[in-house]
């Protein structure tokens, strides 16, 4: 099981709006909207995806890292720290 499985509904609902968020960039470039406009859409779909990855990482440590700290999972703990690591280090790179 996920760490983030029981909030699965959540990540979904989530990545939905983020969803209907492209769809509305989309019609704002169709419709030639202005720069600003477009450019300020862009930022709030890059912070709702923050948000998603956020609880991702969230529920990773909570679980996946803890449970194989404790030698609760069969991943070694070491590996999956240094797993988590690298994890952030591309959330903060984008």
């Amino acid at each position: 099981m996920r760490g983030y499985t029981a909030d699965k509904d959540k990540v979904q609902l989530r990545l939905r709006r983020i969803e209907g968020q492209i769809r509305g960039l989309q019609r704002l470039v169709d419709e030639d909207a202005y720069c600003i406009d477009v450019l300020t859409q862009i930022s709030a779909v890059n912070a709702a995806l923050r948000g998603v990855s956020m609880l991702l990482l969230d529920d990773h440590l909570r679980h996946c890292v803890r449970d194989a700290v404790r030698g609760e999972s069969e991943v070694d703990g070491d590996a999956i720290v240094t797993e988590a690591t690298e994890a952030i280090q591309r959330l903060l790179k984008s």
